[in-house]
């Protein structure tokens, strides 16, 4: 952990999402939920798209869908096949609309299209 941090100070955006796992699960480090979400906001704004995938998912678990689906569309036009697949759920499960399962297959289809 105390690598993460130096590496996150140092601007390691790989190691800001690390430490933001660490302390959302209580990893070698006390729990700190809250502290984790805002190292992923951290790396999710300098374009880690997992830290946005997970951003996402909380969104979700909270019940704020709408900005759920936005994170995860932003993570899916990243290429990042478990947003469009999560989208997919929650459009299942009548939580996304299916203008947001359109726009989150295209982004994700447009990303792979620039591998």
């Amino acid at each position: 952990v105390e690598l993460w941090t130096e590496a996150a100070e140092l601007g390691s955006i790989k190691a800001t999402f690390n430490l933001g796992y660490a302390y959302c699960s209580g990893d070698g480090v006390q729990k700190d939920e809250a502290k984790g979400i805002q190292l992923w906001s951290i790396a999710a704004l300098q374009g880690h798209v997992e830290s946005r995938h997970n951003l996402g998912c909380i969104e979700g678990e909270k019940g704020y869908y709408d900005l759920a689906a936005r994170h995860l569309m932003i993570s899916a036009e990243m290429g990042f096949k478990d947003s469009v697949e999560t989208i997919q759920q929650m459009f299942m499960g009548g939580l996304a609309t299916e203008e947001q399962l359109a726009q989150g297959r295209k982004g994700y289809q447009d990303a792979v299209e620039k591998m």
